[in-house]
């Protein structure tokens, strides 16, 4: 770790404190000079630190880059080697990550862009992610579920991200099924599975979970105006370090039980559709239905004018009353 990174982690740790040069200095064993130019270079990267004679420098609260430094410390124990890349600026997080898992990535790899030129969204469509406004992750899994319990990577990642929604703000979350979460009737987070690997085997060896959270986003494409939204319409006044590892700490620990299947009676009470008429798309055909229930393999279980039937994929919209 370099100099830079070093001193970065350290007032990462101690935000919104000062830490005197001295005891950076003494604390990395470099000169105070070099903590000096690591100073520098952070600013110069656009991280706000406050250097303050006789106290000595600061990482401002609401200093909000993406790095490996910032997210480490939030993460759980057991989770804080696994290994992290950030991109200022890639086409698609997801892509990233599939190359790194075909090249034998570990579980719990993450790959995060500040910005992405091509996000991913299901069904082909793409994912508007604007620079520095949003959380555009992606994780390595190696879940070794079978193709018929692949949808649990999808709910499991929806409960994740909801959770991590409460532990930061106090907004309460709900699950569009499979693959949406909406805050007060706005989505605010996308999220697209892709398998690597396991066609042979028939099983699920390797996935990759890719999660678009909009945090701050003010401004959307036409297209999308009338349904996206964002947690906060401004800078939210805390890390969005600490919030992407809110969301592995949770995805992580989901997967470690997701065979159990325990967490989808918490996805069942975030759901937004149950009980009520919906729209779902099938072969480029819309069908008329109420939703009635998920069922323990994660797919939703609908009543149409011909009976009831089972999605395990597929698109899903409320119909108006």
């Amino acid at each position: 770790m370099s100099v830079k990174e070093s001193v970065l982690r350290v007032l990462e740790e101690r935000r919104g404190s000062f830490v005197s040069g001295e005891d950076l200095a003494a604390t990395l064993g470099v000169s105070r000079s070099a903590v000096w130019k690591a100073v520098k270079s952070l600013e110069t990267e656009g991280h706000s630190v406050t250097a303050v004679t006789n106290k000595g420098y600061c990482l401002d609260t609401e200093s909000d880059i993406l790095s490996q430094e910032g997210i480490r410390p939030w993460l759980l124990p057991k989770y804080q080697q696994l290994p992290i890349t950030i991109h200022k600026r890639t086409g698609s997080t997801n892509d990233d990550a599939k190359a790194l898992a075909v090249a034998g990535a570990v579980h719990g790899t993450m790959v995060l862009a500040e910005e992405q030129t091509a996000g991913k969204g299901r069904l082909g469509r793409s994912f508007y992610s604007p620079k520095s406004s949003g959380i555009y992750l992606s994780v390595v899994l190696r879940p070794e579920l079978l193709f018929t319990d692949a949808v649990l990577i999808t709910t499991a990642a929806a409960v994740a991200v909801c959770r991590a929604i409460e532990e930061m703000t106090d907004q309460t979350p709900e699950i569009k099924w499979v693959n949406d979460v909406f805050v007060d009737g706005r989505k605010v987070c996308g999220i697209l599975c892709e398998a690597v690997s396991g066609f042979e085997s028939g099983r699920v060896e390797c996935v990759v979970v890719g999660i678009g959270i909009n945090v701050s986003a003010s401004e959307f494409p036409e297209e999308i105006r009338s349904v996206a939204g964002s947690l906060f319409e401004e800078n939210p006044g805390f890390s969005r370090n600490r919030f992407a590892a809110a969301v592995a700490n949770h995805l992580f620990t989901l997967s470690e039980t997701m065979t159990d299947r325990s967490f989808l009676e918490e996805y069942r009470s975030r759901s937004m559709i149950l009980g009520k008429p919906i729209r779902f798309l099938e072969k480029g055909v819309w069908y008329d239905a109420v939703a009635v229930a998920v069922d323990d393999a994660g797919g939703l279980v609908v009543e149409t004018a011909a009976g009831r039937r089972t999605l395990s994929s597929g698109e899903v919209s409320v119909r108006p009353v």
